[in-house]
């Protein structure tokens, strides 16, 4: 994990306290408060509908929050929303570039959105280009970029003016797995070399765990828990064995042995949370074979984040809520 570096005296670029966002009877955004450390991949993870990109759009100023406040780059969203834009670059989780335009042609017109001069704007173009590895494909028109190229152009893009902060909304949903590898090693790179401060949404656990050095799980407008992905799941407080078995059983069997932390049941599937796995494994399918449990393969590993998730909601990070997006088609008709 990419570690951000700490002084004696930490600057955060991002403050929020207390935001919320209503939409009539709806809130979307239930009072979140967190800061992000200067130089610092800070994660917003949870399932769709959580809330992490409503919480993008205000810190970025395209929404208003409806109380509490939050400072971005040491401006005020409210009050300074200038030049809150003025340091922060976006990457939106739909696509926002122009197709009929060639890749430089769509780094120009952002150039010359943020009155970039000239001569500065091509050596930016040149870097960006550079970064995201798309240099031969400059001149090309964007509707024939691949999916990847075009995620990966939209980065360069929002890179064009040197922003103190970047969001990210589900920088690589969709991607195949090698160009999503590919995009984190960008983020990764952009962060280390130029200390720009990165906050990102994402419902990939393996995103979140990979990238950022602190976590927010967001769970129906509010944040869950808060920390760095390894004291995360060391809430766990062990190794995970897991039991596929051949008929539904009772958890009770597994419940009332002490030295098993946790009980979980997910169909034909067991997964016991205990301390020192490889030595406890023995253990546990000598109780299954004591009660006439059929297993029918074992499994142990590290918890992962989605376990951590899983324990503090109840449900998993990849459900689909489905409620925000419901209520707000019942509230405006239509909503991405």
């Amino acid at each position: 994990m990419n570690q951000f570096n700490q002084n004696n005296k930490i600057t955060f670029d991002i403050e929020v306290d207390s935001l919320v966002k209503k939409f009539k009877e709806f809130i979307a955004v239930n009072g979140v408060s967190f800061k992000v450390n200067s130089g610092e991949i800070f994660g917003l993870l949870g399932p769709n509908g959580a809330g992490k990109t409503t919480t993008i759009k205000m810190l970025t100023t395209l929404i208003e929050p409806t109380s509490g406040k939050a400072r971005v780059a040491n401006y005020d969203i409210k009050n300074n929303k200038s030049n809150v834009r003025k340091n922060i670059g976006i990457v939106f989780q739909d696509p926002s570039l122009d197709d009929k335009l060639t890749g430089k042609e769509n780094l120009i017109f952002h150039g010359m959105l943020y009155n970039l001069e000239n001569k500065l704007m091509l050596k930016r173009i040149s870097e960006v280009l550079k970064l995201v590895e798309l240099e031969d494909k400059a001149n090309i028109l964007v509707e024939n970029y691949s999916g990847g190229m075009k995620r990966r152009l939209e980065i360069a893009r929002g890179l064009m003016h040197q922003p103190k902060v970047i969001f990210l909304d589900e920088p690589t949903v969709g991607l195949d797995p090698q160009t999503r590898r590919k995009i984190w090693d960008y983020i990764i790179e952009l962060n280390k070399k130029h200390k720009t401060t990165i906050i990102l949404t994402t419902h990939y656990i393996e995103e979140a765990d990979f990238l950022c050095n602190r976590v927010a799980f967001v769970d129906h407008g509010k944040i869950v828990a808060l920390d760095t992905p390894e004291k995360l799941k060391n809430k766990m407080g062990g190794d995970i064995i897991s039991l596929k078995i051949d008929f539904p059983t009772n958890k009770d069997i597994f419940t009332k042995i002490k030295w098993i932390k946790n009980v979980k049941i997910i169909n034909d599937v067991i997964e016991l949370t205990v301390d020192d796995g490889e030595k406890k494994m023995l253990d546990v399918l000598d109780i299954a074979k004591k009660n006439n449990i059929k297993v029918n393969s074992v499994n142990l590993r590290k918890p992962s984040l989605e376990d951590v998730f899983i324990k503090i909601t109840g449900k998993g990070i990849r459900e689909e809520t489905g409620s925000f997006k419901d209520k707000m088609r019942m509230i405006h008709g239509r909503i991405r």
